[in-house]
């Protein structure tokens, strides 16, 4: 079966995000990042309480699926690293349990490169379905993201290290996950020496053949 769905999984500084654009791009996809996915809901204005509430949540998430479609790719930002400000209702259960709906949903629709929320292991199973994890050394991810953010190399190597902390602590409550594995994934790039416009090549040659 053709290559509909390509979910991309990725550590901070390893340039995922990037690598995810340009697949997009060349593929023809749809491109569905956490950027694209907080901006759907935050113009639904979620809020936890509406989450958690059964019926309500069936309609929200009708609608935050069609808000994610109608940001695609011209909402979604190019830069290697981003450090955001997660919000109290980002770090709501109810609000995760959302998302992690409406990547499903998203996925059923096809031509869609999703990197967001570990999708890889969310949409497991499927047939149509690329996983790839994009990562690097935790020293080159440091200076990546030391350069793309301005800032010093002591505090990216400490955003690094929480960063990897908060998503392994996330694979482990969401999908039961001890340790994350090589052979969650069907591809595995490091980013250390390739570039990531080489990295997307290769994802893109593999979603094709």
């Amino acid at each position: 079966m053709p290559i509909q769905v390509v979910a991309i999984s990725h550590t901070d500084g390893a340039g995922g995000e990037t690598v995810g654009q340009i697949v997009s791009e060349r593929l023809g996809f749809r491109y569905v990042d956490e950027e694209v996915v907080a901006r759907a809901a935050e113009k639904e204005g979620v809020h936890p309480a509406l989450v958690a509430d059964a019926e309500k949540r069936r309609s929200l998430l009708a609608r935050l699926v069609a808000g994610i479609g109608r940001f695609g790719v011209a909402g979604a930002g190019i830069g290697a690293v981003t450090i955001r400000q997660v919000s109290e209702l980002k770090r709501s259960d109810d609000f995760r349990t959302l998302i992690l709906d409406a990547i499903r949903e998203t996925a059923e629709e096809g031509d869609v490169v999703i990197v967001a929320h570990a999708a890889s292991i969310v949409l497991a199973g499927r047939d149509d379905l690329l996983r790839v994890l994009v990562t690097a050394p935790p020293q080159a991810r440091t200076l990546r993201l030391a350069d793309a953010e301005g800032i010093d190399e002591a505090e990216a190597a400490k955003f690094v290290q929480s960063s990897d902390d908060r998503r392994a602590d996330y694979i482990k409550r969401f999908h039961g996950i001890d340790q994350e594995v090589p052979t969650h994934y069907d591809l595995v790039i490091n980013t250390e020496r390739l570039s990531l416009d080489e990295a997307a090549d290769i994802v893109v040659r593999a979603a094709r053949d």
